[in-house]
């Protein structure tokens, strides 16, 4: 019986492999694409546009009335469609998640409670279901990352494209993710479908304990010859700027005191990580000078007193305050493949469309340490982007026609393209 089980799961687990799409070889020749509109993802849109690129790199973005030299380039005239920087999913758990209900396909999350050392890195999983579907949608670069415990570990921003995960890698080791204590507890009480909430008793001993490490940590880092600690040396690059701190924090108060708290013990890099409470301490966030991402637009509001609508204006009221804000996912990990819409519905609530755009590109890019390679569509960076049929971030219009990573046209369809065609032939939607 055992055998069977094992022959059987071999066999369904081959037939899923088989269905995901085939990497991509490096680009071979230099590409241009003409006539679309290109959306250049830092708040500028270029009408009947020449966008090229060789080697991976972005060598030509203007007007076709520039007249731009294109001789040895392979021209594919996408008049009438539009041309955006491939989206940017931050804090998700893409590649590190497969099947929520078996344990051994979930590798986020370590036991203990710092864990700095942890690299989401080396546990992605370029087989993943989930990356075709994101990248339909021109989700094309994701950062894994781990969860847990008080200090999660070091994120990754991946490709959604590669052979394993060092063909997929974009920028290794970008920060140390931490979540800050909550000063209160919240239960959920099935008798009545509430929410209680008590005041943590532990959050003292729990900042303290922070506290303490990150004091150890740089005191280590001070040391000329010391005896190799991988936890204190993961901690590292917060002090110097070479890693960012992503603070996961809820409340207005816990938010304040996270950031001062990193500001104080020398942290260089501070990325906030949050709900619609940064809303209540925009002011605080702009003065200084702290990016934030927030959860999706596509959620309830954070407390009872609150607008219906806060999560879908969130985004314009931090605009409109001066804070720098993106966008990610803080629900079900399929639901990554819907960053667009929820830039889309920020769109429908007040905030510019271009700006709405820069949620999930260039301000996303900078909040994570790495706008000078993608974000926009600016010469020199990296050729990541996609050309789509209509608006990008209205679901009705939102149509690859072929995306491109570092230069590489990726395969767009994936096991849920394949089971549509199937099926709409079956019942006679298709020829």
């Amino acid at each position: 019986m055992k055998t069977f089980v094992y022959i059987t799961l071999l066999f369904l687990l081959g037939v899923a492999y088989a269905q995901t799409p085939v990497p991509a070889p490096p680009q071979s020749k230099p590409i241009a694409l003409t006539g679309a509109t290109a959306h250049l993802g830092n708040g500028q849109v270029i009408n009947n546009a020449v966008v090229a690129f060789d080697k991976g790199k972005l060598t030509i973005v203007a007007p076709a009335s520039s007249n731009p030299n294109l001789s040895g380039y392979e021209v594919i005239n996408v008049s009438g469609k539009h041309i955006y920087p491939g989206f940017i999913l931050p804090n998700s758990q893409v590649g590190l998640q497969e099947v929520t209900s078996i344990r051994a396909m979930n590798d986020f999350q370590e036991r203990g409670e710092m864990n700095p050392n942890v690299r989401a890195l080396i546990a992605y999983n370029t087989d993943s279901e989930f990356i075709p579907t994101f990248r339909f949608n021109g989700v094309l670069l994701a950062e894994a990352t781990p969860t847990g415990g008080t200090i999660s570990g070091t994120s990754s921003v991946m490709e959604m494209e590669g052979w394993n995960w060092e063909d997929a890698a974009h920028s290794i080791d970008i920060g140390i993710h931490m979540n800050w204590p909550s000063m209160m507890r919240r239960q959920f009480d099935f008798n009545t479908f509430t929410f209680s909430e008590q005041a943590n008793n532990e959050y003292d001993k729990q900042v303290t304990e922070l506290h303490q490490f990150f004091t150890e940590a740089k005191a280590y880092g001070q040391q000329a010859a010391r005896e190799t600690n991988l936890k204190f040396e993961a901690m590292q690059g917060l002090f110097d700027g070479r890693k960012i701190l992503f603070i996961h924090a809820g409340s207005p108060k816990e938010i304040v005191e996270s950031v001062r708290f990193a500001q104080r013990q020398g942290v260089q890099k501070i990325t906030l990580i949050t709900g619609t409470s940064a809303v209540w301490v925009a002011d605080f966030l702009k003065e200084n000078n702290i990016p934030v991402i927030i959860q999706d637009t596509h959620n309830l509001p954070d407390r009872i007193d609150d607008d219906i609508d806060l999560p879908f204006r969130a985004p314009y009221l931090l605009h409109q305050a001066g804070v720098q804000v993106s966008l990610f996912c803080a629900g079900a990990l399929h639901n990554g493949r819907n960053l667009p819409f929820f830039a889309g519905t920020a769109v429908a609530y007040g905030m510019d469309k271009e700006e709405a755009l820069k949620t999930i590109t260039l301000n996303t890019a900078k909040a994570l340490g790495i706008d000078k390679r993608v974000g926009s569509l600016e010469v020199g960076k990296d050729a990541t982007l996609f050309v789509s049929e209509g608006d990008a971030l209205d679901y009705r219009t939102n149509n690859l026609l072929m995306a491109f990573i570092s230069g590489k046209r990726i395969t767009l369809s994936g096991n849920q393209q394949e089971l549509y065609e199937r099926y709409s032939r079956k019942y006679g939607q298709m020829k």
